[in-house]
């Protein structure tokens, strides 16, 4: 995986999955809730439709036991584009800093393609214009504070349980 500059950043990441699978991997709640950060996502698929990330109960406990507000939507935007299972375009603004989400929306895309013998590529990427805080955050900067990996580290789980069943926690 690769970051290209703090404006714009972009990861790449080869998984023995269907596409369809590593669709529902990132559109669907059951999935979202078992890798990265474990948010509960929520996307109305069609153009100008919303997209939201609620915490699960065991992210806001820990949010809560670590002296952090968790506030019931993590993450909103808004669909720009949806292509099942090829590509994913949304805005997105992060709502748990208040510095992250007075920096506004950025915009993500999902490119999801098939390879050989079973394998895809997924591409995310994040153009990150004039939100600093945010490429610095999801670049991983905040890792040895224990803020996560960012991108990299949430790929890097939603690869192990496609090909796996099991995330880094079991």
């Amino acid at each position: 995986m690769t970051t290209t500059n703090e404006a714009v950043q972009m990861y790449r990441v080869y998984i023995k999955a269907t596409p369809e699978a590593i669709w529902d991997a990132i559109t669907k709640p059951e999935w979202t809730e078992r890798y990265g950060y474990t948010g509960l996502v929520d996307y109305d698929l069609r153009q100008g439709g919303e997209y939201k990330v609620r915490p699960t109960k065991e992210f806001r406990e820990a949010s809560e036991a670590n002296g952090y507000s968790c506030p019931d939507i993590l993450i909103d935007g808004e669909v720009l584009e949806a292509d099942p299972p090829r590509r994913l375009v949304t805005t997105f603004r992060m709502l748990m800093d208040p510095t992250m989400a007075a920096e506004g929306f950025t915009r993500i895309t999902h490119e999801i393609k098939e390879g050989e013998n079973g394998v895809c590529s997924l591409t995310v990427t994040h153009d990150l214009e004039g939100a600093p805080t945010l490429a610095a955050m999801v670049a991983g900067a905040g890792e040895d504070q224990g803020a996560g990996g960012g991108h990299a580290w949430v790929l890097s789980e939603l690869k192990t349980l496609l090909e796996t069943g099991k995330s880094f926690n079991n």
